[in-house]
């Protein structure tokens, strides 16, 4: 059946090994047939999920001139606002019909990492509004802990120490993102798309989706299928970083956006990504006589910049400076 599984996560947050090993299964299957998966009986309240929908259509709403005050292309840390068209994930489409704001893991102008120049780290850029920053600062620490709980559920199933993770993202580079993708009669031709074909950069993608609709996933055989909003659920999928520390045991599915007619779409996607210095290497049990690793061994920021150079014209530019 073309339909993504749905796996309930309740099992994580109890203390029965045999419960948490059968979602951990149901995880590396999903992975491996898929690399997309919903997650249910999630700790990430209506209430939170209200209150995030809500500031974003505030913000959103503002005049651009407000917006662009934290402009992204003027962050050296890749933080603030993104105007249509500033990203464009499938090269062969025009750039995306969509604005989104970014903020990561906050580190002072004053930071010993953020004064030796480290890559993809510094202070948010949030906009001036009332209780915007303690709102999304709370649910960007719900989120990283989240992915740490998926994340040692996929340490058990692909047989590695259950810490793994939790000791590679610690002060992580993880990024949480809102979108607003206006309708498809906004587009600048029948070409531009919400967001083009894609895989995702990082580890595990935990994606907020509301009611419009329009994500679609590239199946195995090649069929683009509809990933339509499920009530009270995330949807999580595999980014390039896992597939190379994986080495394609489980592999980044492509994935894009369809912006819906006459409504506006708003998501909220959590990119979990380790330390920026973290090696990304073949783990030992994923190789072997016959499959060797595939992928040189990177640092995470070395990829990801890489990866944004890609995306993003402004990255490109500072790139080639």
């Amino acid at each position: 059946m073309n339909t993504l599984p749905i796996i309930d996560i309740a099992p994580l947050y109890q203390h029965d090994p045999a419960a948490r090993q059968a979602v951990a299964r149901q995880i590396d299957a999903a992975c491996r047939e898929w690399g997309f998966y919903y997650i249910r009986n999630h700790p990430i309240t209506p209430a939170r999920i209200a209150q995030l929908k809500a500031a974003a259509e505030d913000f959103f709403a503002r005049p651009a001139a407000e917006k662009l005050r934290i402009d992204i292309t003027q962050s050296t840390h890749h933080r603030g606002y993104g105007a249509i068209a500033t990203e464009q994930l499938d090269p062969s489409r025009p750039s995306d019909l969509k604005e989104t704001f970014d903020m990561g893991l906050h580190m002072s102008a004053e930071h010993p990492e953020v004064l030796a120049g480290k890559p993809l780290r510094g202070p948010n850029r949030h906009p001036a509004i009332e209780g915007w920053e303690a709102l999304l600062q709370e649910h960007y620490e719900d989120m990283h802990g989240l992915s740490l709980t998926l994340l040692r559920a996929m340490a058990e199933a692909l047989e590695i120490e259950q810490d793994f993770f939790d000791q590679r993202f610690t002060d992580p580079i993880s990024v949480l993102r809102m979108i607003h993708y206006p309708p498809r009669q906004a587009a600048s031709s029948t070409d531009q798309q919400g967001a083009g074909a894609h895989t995702d950069y990082g580890c595990i993608t935990l994606l907020y989706q509301d009611n419009a609709g329009g994500l679609q996933v590239r199946s195995r055989d090649g069929q683009w299928i509809d990933a339509p909003p499920i009530e009270g659920t995330y949807v999580v999928n595999i980014g390039d970083m896992m597939a190379r520390w994986s080495n394609d045991r489980y592999t980044s599915t492509p994935h894009r956006v369809i912006s819906p007619l006459g409504v506006d779409r708003y998501s909220m996607p959590f990119f979990a990504e380790p330390h920026p210095d973290t090696e990304i290497r073949c783990l030992p049990n994923c190789s072997g006589p016959g499959n060797p690793a595939k992928y040189p061994p990177v640092s995470c920021s070395a990829y990801m910049l890489s990866r944004f150079a890609e995306t993003y014209a402004y990255r490109r530019e500072s790139a080639n400076g």
